[in-house]
């Protein structure tokens, strides 16, 4: 998730704004403290105009 936030030129706040999620939890999921819901997913998705797949794809 990070790579596409950059990639858009986000911050954490910026995308958590957009998503209307808390700044911790787009932190947290970043860091993989946490895991998410699918529909938070579909949500950072559509914020970072990526598929939700995308988001879970790991290199």
């Amino acid at each position: 998730m990070k790579q596409h936030r950059l990639r858009c030129k986000l911050s954490q706040e910026k995308l958590a704004f957009i998503a209307e999620i808390e700044y911790s939890q787009v932190s947290r999921i970043e860091r993989g403290i946490i895991n998410t819901s699918v529909s938070v997913i579909f949500i950072l998705a559509k914020a970072l105009d990526v598929k939700p797949s995308q988001l879970l794809e790991f290199q």
